[in-house]
């Protein structure tokens, strides 16, 4: 699949924050809810929407664990290519990135919601959500 990943410059500081916010576990543990988070919302990045590079980076290992072909899966499945399609890490980047927005900006407007809250929030939303 691909070796490392790494957020953009902007979402270095981000990730540290929502890991303090949430209360969740580890950074990765964050990284993997951003990047279900952003494929459940089914949108498509074009590999042109990747941010930058320069934030923190992990291993393909270290960001989804023993669930690498689960989170590949529904990469696949969203835009339709094969696991050997090139543009996997790209587009893995851009959820990445996009998922950490997402859930800042959730916790910006609503700052007093625990880790354990808005996991179930979301959990709730898409199991809500039409197909």
């Amino acid at each position: 699949m691909f070796k490392q990943i790494k957020t953009s410059g902007a979402n270095r500081q981000v990730v540290t924050d929502l890991t303090r916010k949430l209360g969740l576990g580890a950074e990765n543990i964050v990284a993997r809810l951003a990047i279900a988070y952003s494929l459940g919302r089914r949108h498509k990045f074009s590999t042109s929407d990747v941010l930058d590079s320069a934030g923190k980076e992990y291993s393909a290992n270290v960001l989804f664990g023993s669930n690498g072909k689960l989170y590949l899966a529904m990469l696949c499945a969203l835009y339709g290519i094969t696991e050997k399609d090139k543009n996997i890490p790209r587009l893995f980047k851009a959820h990445l990135d996009d998922g950490l927005q997402l859930i800042d900006k959730d916790l910006k407007e609503n700052p007093n919601i625990s880790g354990f809250e808005y996991l179930i929030d979301k959990i709730n939303e898409g199991l809500n959500t039409k197909a």
